[in-house]
């Protein structure tokens, strides 16, 4: 499975990236990454004709557990994922930007 760290991820998502969060509406609520999509682990197979295709596509969860999953699945429909190794803990231990999160 490919992954990146969250300073790969940070460098990406400035050029443009797109980036898929797979927590709890909760998780998000507390925070988030700003222009990151939400859809929770468990609807990520609704929503799948929706997500990027034609891109890599990375995904992020709270530590990297549900976005891994998350990853396998896509690849499996054609989707170009790759996991965010670390997560949303990662991403604020590296004292990366985030914000609040965003009702879904």
């Amino acid at each position: 499975m490919a992954e990146i760290d969250v300073d790969e991820l940070e460098e990406l998502l400035g050029e443009g990236a797109a980036l898929l969060d797979v927590r709890e509406d909760d998780e998000w609520t507390d925070v988030s990454v700003a222009g990151a999509i939400h859809h929770p682990l468990a609807t990520v197979p609704d929503v799948v004709e929706d997500l990027a295709k034609g891109q890599a596509l990375y995904v992020m969860c709270a530590k990297g557990g549900r976005s891994a999953k998350a990853v396998e699945f896509l690849c499996g429909k054609g989707i170009e994922a790759v996991n965010v190794r670390g997560g949303i803990e990662a991403w604020i231990k590296a004292g990366k930007a985030t914000r609040p999160g965003q009702p879904s």
